[in-house]
């Protein structure tokens, strides 16, 4: 870990970063020259290097592998791409070649799932966690999703009253998520579903309605930190309060 102001520094000022380099006065990324996109496309254009996504998602998985053995954890990891980071299908393709499974944010997130099933990228083992707040049209898509055969699908509830929907639907057993809400510094004026569900309502929302529903099965807590992560002492402390 780089702690020091100077390693701040060095890397949000510093230039190139590591992917970049400049020969002979010129601008190259992974090898490439710049001039030469330039000269062919012109200016301003955009260049998404392929070959990094995948190089991203081992390094991550990578990081995870490492910590498991160190501290003997009995448990894996699975490294789920958010859709909404890019809906381009050509990035989205080189994710699923990766091996990676996916998570959603929107209504929209499914149409695109759905998409690629029908051209044959994925198929219905895939993992898909449905994060994010959810208006009728996105919880609909979820079920649909569902009942169309994709059994790994964690519907992420962040708000009590999602549950309500998901019992009316379907009759296959679904997965579910929570998604708690950390007590962090108040950044607005009201509370809204969008930052999860709150501490005290998790195990009465949890002993009420998914218990003793044979439909519903509780496959993950979800936690997050609305308002970033400003170092480790305060996500650790956010952390151990929702655990407890």
């Amino acid at each position: 870990m780089t702690t020091r102001y100077i390693d701040l520094i060095h890397q949000t000022f510093d230039f190139p970063a590591h992917d970049f380099e400049v020969k002979n006065g010129e601008l190259y990324q992974h090898g490439i020259r710049m001039m030469d996109l330039v000269e062919e496309f012109g200016t301003p254009f955009r260049a998404a290097y392929l070959p990094q996504i995948a190089h991203q998602i081992n390094k991550a998985r990578d990081i995870f592998n490492k910590a498991i053995q160190q501290y003997e954890y009995d448990g894996q990891y699975v490294y789920c791409y958010c859709t909404k980071s890019s809906h381009f299908s050509f990035v989205m393709k080189e994710v699923l070649k990766a091996g990676a499974q996916l998570e959603t944010s929107s209504a929209y997130d499914i149409d695109l799932i759905k998409n690629l099933h029908a051209k044959g990228y994925l198929d219905e083992s895939l993992k898909i966690v449905c994060n994010g707040f959810k208006p009728k049209g996105y919880l609909q898509n979820i079920s649909d999703l569902h009942d169309a055969g994709f059994t790994n699908v964690i519907a992420v509830l962040d708000d009590v009253k999602e549950i309500d929907f998901y019992t009316h639907q379907g009759q296959s057993p679904l997965q579910l998520g929570i998604r708690i809400a950390a007590e962090e510094e108040p950044n607005f004026e009201f509370y809204t579903s969008r930052l999860g569900i709150r501490y005290q309502d998790i195990i009465k929302l949890y002993e009420q309605k998914i218990k003793n529903n044979k439909r519903f099965e509780l496959k993950m807590l979800h936690f997050f930190i609305n308002t970033g992560i400003k170092d480790s002492a305060y996500y650790w402390s956010e952390l151990h309060k929702a655990l407890r």
